[in-house]
């Protein structure tokens, strides 16, 4: 690591205060074999007791509590314009890092300065199954995490580039974030929650940074830890799990990502499949979660505001 020994990593967590998971994720950067330069807390419990306590059993963390809950993408632009370091490490507080994750990224990534971003061996809680060996994006114009649910059986040891990386332990080099921010936001705050990291992820690409793998640096993220109902964490197909307003995010963001991001000759080429995907998931939805449409429709302005922005863009380049 002597290659990497001046460099600096921040890492940002940001906590709901649920569930227990914070406290584990917090021991598990304290024992990190390569230090980072700082942590930072994202708090929006809103609970004055629970930041208290994690103040006086971490006294070297900064913790910055919110008056209201930003959700994840602002919470993550609020940590990272905190940070000083080089590159940034954004966890869920449902992730457990292994001790020498921050090592092995920063040794697989130093390579080349056009990767911007690293993804580790993240698996589930059981520590077996794999819940992400980086982000994709599908023919559907979805995020695909690439061995989402399999049994880890080695089939993933060898390094390489991939489209991005899962938001629950995603690895940024601060010079990219920089490249690639949109105003002042490095996520984008309409996103709130779900797909903010293939936001991410597909705007770098087309700024021309690059994503790597690097199956040596493990994490364990139980899935759906902070978002779901108990009986839905680490099960597979999320939505049957998820709250109204929230399922009406994730169905949102894949259009507000595809809208901030596709070509129109892309989309063009993958319009059979998208038209596909939307058929099962809204007949899925009109039949078994009625509500989400009503909360969707409301979430509209979102995607009016990106077409109108991504028009003004298009215009402006003439």
């Amino acid at each position: 690591m002597k290659a990497q020994s001046n460099k600096t990593v921040s890492v940002v967590v940001v906590t709901a205060g649920i569930g227990g998971y914070l406290k584990p994720c917090l021991d598990s950067i304290r024992g990190q074999t390569y230090p980072p330069l700082e942590t930072i807390v994202i708090d929006n419990s809103l609970n004055p007791d629970f930041a208290q306590k994690i103040i006086e059993s971490y006294p070297g963390i900064q913790l910055y509590p919110n008056s209201t809950n930003l959700f994840y993408s602002a919470s993550l632009n609020q940590g990272i314009a905190l940070s000083q370091g080089d590159f940034i490490l954004c966890l869920n507080d449902d992730v457990v890092l292994d001790g020498r994750f921050i090592e092995k990224i920063l040794k697989g990534i130093s390579f080349d300065p056009r990767v911007g971003m690293a993804s580790g061996k993240i698996l589930r809680s059981d520590r077996k199954t794999i819940d992400s060996t980086g982000l994709f994006l599908s023919i559907y114009r979805s995020a695909k995490e690439r061995g989402y649910g399999l049994r880890d059986r080695g089939q993933f040891e060898k390094a390489g580039f991939i489209f991005g990386v899962n938001g629950a332990a995603a690895f940024y080099r601060k010079e990219m974030l920089e490249d690639i921010k949109e105003n002042n936001d490095y996520f984008d705050p309409d996103f709130r929650i779900f797909y903010e990291d293939l936001d991410v992820s597909w705007r770098a690409q087309r700024f021309g940074w690059q994503g790597y793998y690097i199956p040596g640096a493990v994490a364990y993220h139980i899935r759906g830890g902070t978002v779901r109902a108990n009986s839905g964490i680490d099960k597979p197909y999320a939505r049957r799990f998820l709250s109204a307003g929230l399922g009406a995010d994730l169905i949102k963001n894949r259009y507000l990502a595809i809208i901030k991001n596709e070509s129109g000759l892309n989309f063009l080429l993958h319009l059979p499949a998208v038209i596909l995907y939307d058929l099962i998931i809204w007949s899925y939805i009109l039949f078994f979660r009625p509500r989400v449409i009503k909360i969707f429709l409301l979430n509209l302005k979102y995607l009016k505001k990106a077409l109108r922005k991504r028009e003004i863009n298009i215009f402006s380049r003439r």
